[in-house]
């Protein structure tokens, strides 16, 4: 699959609706077939670029029509093979759908292509007093953040993409466009298929089209750094900051092998110690109450001073170091690869996985950073692998096969935002049973009955 006769046939079709912009040049398909993970690369056969929803309806016609696999493609930052053409098949990149359909100010929503990225919908948005608050890290694409349900540092108050995507324009594996929710703020009509699609992974439907929320921009924001004796100190601050209904805006927790790494690849100077990077959102006397009381909490916990930021330069620069955590977990070992893995618990256990996380890794001789969204339970553990160096892979695994198990004992998940992709597919049919992933599979079945859609994640190909 796909079936080695039917790819001239199907590349030819493709010429009519894009000329050149489809390619079967290696470099090209090196690029698609390469993501953020430790998965081996694969290659996709050919690489389309659409330019609206119509062509993509187009090229999904034609490769139902020759039995071909269709693969979305958005920025490539996946860290669970999501866009791996494993069965071969044609690559969909969604980087030239980037326009801005439309921004209604009075009713904050904006509409905008799959291909639109979320720094490119603020830097939109910068004179209208609104922004887009979800924030994974890397600037990804609003298509690909609603496939695989993103989330990110703002998590903790503006949620995830599930609660901030109202309506979507989608294309069925037969080539059917699809217009789910609306700008409404609410409905009860019929099934929610906006929110069946959001973390669908592209394997119902190619997102082409993304409604979104919109926020105004706060009167005062305010970011913090503060370092602590132990992780449980600085994740129990803010679970009792939450307990108390302070509404925090973001709320990061690094270990101290993080924090060295961070110090040297965003030259910083912060205390290689557990550390929490915070944000507070409001008004000028809330946002100042909010750090009081969180400072109180610290304090209590182990914490030492706060290190304030509050020009927008200086908060860039410290959540831009944040952001470069992952990059900078690379650079503690040059050269290798990454078992990225991310899970999410209650935060009341929080602490507890956290802990037996480092004992685990205590007794296996392996250091590798940690650090997460504390204030959703969810944390990200980066198990660092020299490429051919089977033996450090084989213990990676068992590493991360024993979080995901205790994170889902404590009634957790397996996956808090990376997704399922290629790697977890194993934990999703745990965590949601022979019944629910039965569903899931009817599901499939009844949307892409050939099962051309990014075949192969969520869970394998049925014979």
């Amino acid at each position: 699959m796909p079936h080695p006769s039917a790819l001239p046939d199907l590349l030819a079709a493709l010429r009519t609706p894009l000329g050149e912009r489809i390619s079967v040049a290696d470099a090209v398909r090196a690029h698609h077939g390469h993501d953020e993970s430790c998965h081996p690369d694969a290659l996709p056969d050919a690489v389309a670029w659409p330019h609206n929803t119509a062509e993509v309806s187009a090229i999904a016609r034609l490769c139902s029509q020759y039995g071909v696999p269709l693969i979305p493609y958005g920025a490539g930052s996946s860290v669970e093979g999501h866009t791996l053409a494993i069965h071969g098949g044609i690559s969909l990149d969604m980087s030239q759908m980037n326009r801005i359909v439309a921004v209604h100010e009075a009713d904050l929503t904006a509409t905008v292509e799959a291909g639109v990225t979320r720094m490119q919908l603020n830097r939109e948005l910068r004179h209208s007093g609104l922004f887009f608050p979800i924030d994974p890290g890397a600037d990804a694409t609003l298509g690909g953040m609603s496939a695989t349900r993103a989330s990110g540092t703002n998590a903790v108050r503006y949620g995830t993409m599930r609660e901030n995507v109202l309506a979507l324009t989608a294309v069925l594996a037969s080539g059917e466009v699809v217009h789910t929710g609306s700008r409404a703020r609410k409905s009860s009509a019929g099934y929610d298929l906006t929110r069946l699609l959001v973390g669908s992974e592209g394997t119902l439907a190619i997102i082409t089209e993304v409604t979104v929320r919109l926020y105004g921009m706060p009167e005062a924001m305010s970011a913090a750094v503060v370092n602590f004796d132990s992780v449980r100190g600085a994740v129990d601050t803010v679970i009792q900051s939450i307990q108390c209904g302070i509404p925090l805006a973001r709320a990061e927790m690094l270990d101290g092998l993080t924090m060295q790494a961070v110090n040297r690849h965003s030259r910083t100077d912060y205390p290689e110690r557990p550390t929490l990077f915070l944000e507070f959102h409001g008004t000028a006397q809330a946002v100042a109450e909010q750090a009081a009381m969180v400072g109180e909490l610290a304090a209590a916990n182990g914490g030492g001073d706060f290190a304030w930021a509050t020009q927008d330069e200086d908060r860039n620069k410290l959540w831009q170091a944040r952001h470069n955590a992952y990059f900078a977990g690379l650079q503690l070992q040059p050269g290798s690869r990454c078992v990225a893995t991310d899970v999410c618990v209650p935060i009341s256990r929080l602490s507890e996985c956290i802990e037996a996380t480092y004992a685990d890794l205590a007794a296996e001789g392996v250091a590798a950073p940690l650090f997460g969204h504390v204030g959703d339970g969810n944390f990200h553990l980066m198990l660092l692998v020299q490429p051919g160096d089977d033996a450090s892979l084989a213990r990676a695994k068992a590493i991360n096969h024993r979080l995901v198990l205790r994170a889902q004992q404590m009634e957790g998940t397996c996956t808090g935002e990376h997704g399922i992709g290629i790697g977890k597919q194993a934990y999703l049919a745990a965590e949601a049973g022979t019944h629910g992933l039965q569903l899931m599979r009817a599901i499939k079945q009844a949307l892409d009955p050939q099962g051309l859609l990014n075949p192969g994640k969520i869970f394998p190909l049925q014979p």
